[in-house]
């Protein structure tokens, strides 16, 4: 069993899971005390709840069961290299959507309009109305993927596809209020990022 949990397949499947999470996170944050100011950052801006950690637990859980019950389900290694692909592909997506927005890109939705607060429709936005999230739900699967967890892949597509349809449902909502029409031109012509959500 030792001898399965230091394979080549465990240690590099581990290794860039573990890996992709800590840059996710640390340039999340690198990103937002950039553009936000450091006093204007908590700790809380890594975007680390107990949800994701309880969802980043059961997806090592799952790993390490079938590695140890089905090592040979861990060895298909086209399928783990779509998963890294897609993990950078909503890497990109993510970060282009948060250096695109700049000051007005922020972790928790807006229910008051700032100066700062602007409607962004140029860059990444231009394509993606909510790319932010577009690249999340990419990058979060994409890890399941990656290292090959059935289960989880699942798993992570319903619940992350619940979380962001009703979250872009309740940012909308804001935003209409705050750019009116503009926002439902925008809203018309650009698809939200996440599938089967409008």
């Amino acid at each position: 069993m030792q001898t399965l949990f230091f394979s080549y397949t465990a240690c590099r499947q581990l290794c860039q899971m573990f890996f992709a999470i800590f840059f996710f996170h640390s340039s999340e944050y690198v990103l937002a005390i950039h553009f936000h100011g450091r006093s204007n950052v908590p700790l809380s801006s890594l975007l680390i709840s107990n949800q994701y950690v309880l969802a980043m637990a059961f997806s090592i859980v799952e790993y390490v069961l079938e590695i140890y019950l089905f090592p040979q389900m861990k060895e298909y290694w086209w399928i783990s290299n779509i998963g890294l692909c897609l993990v950078l592909i909503g890497e990109v997506i993510r970060k282009l959507a948060i250096i695109t927005a700049g000051r007005a890109f922020t972790h928790m939705i807006r229910t008051r309009h700032d100066d700062h607060h602007q409607l962004i429709t140029h860059g990444i936005y231009r394509y993606i109305r909510h790319p932010g999230y577009c690249g999340f739900f990419i990058w979060a699967i994409g890890i399941q993927i990656m290292i090959l967890n059935p289960l989880c892949t699942v798993a992570f597509v319903v619940v992350l596809w619940r979380f962001f349809a009703g979250r872009i449902e309740y940012e909308e909502y804001f935003l209409r209020h705050f750019f009116g029409s503009r926002y439902d031109e925008y809203a018309l012509g650009v698809p939200s990022g996440v599938p089967f959500v409008k």
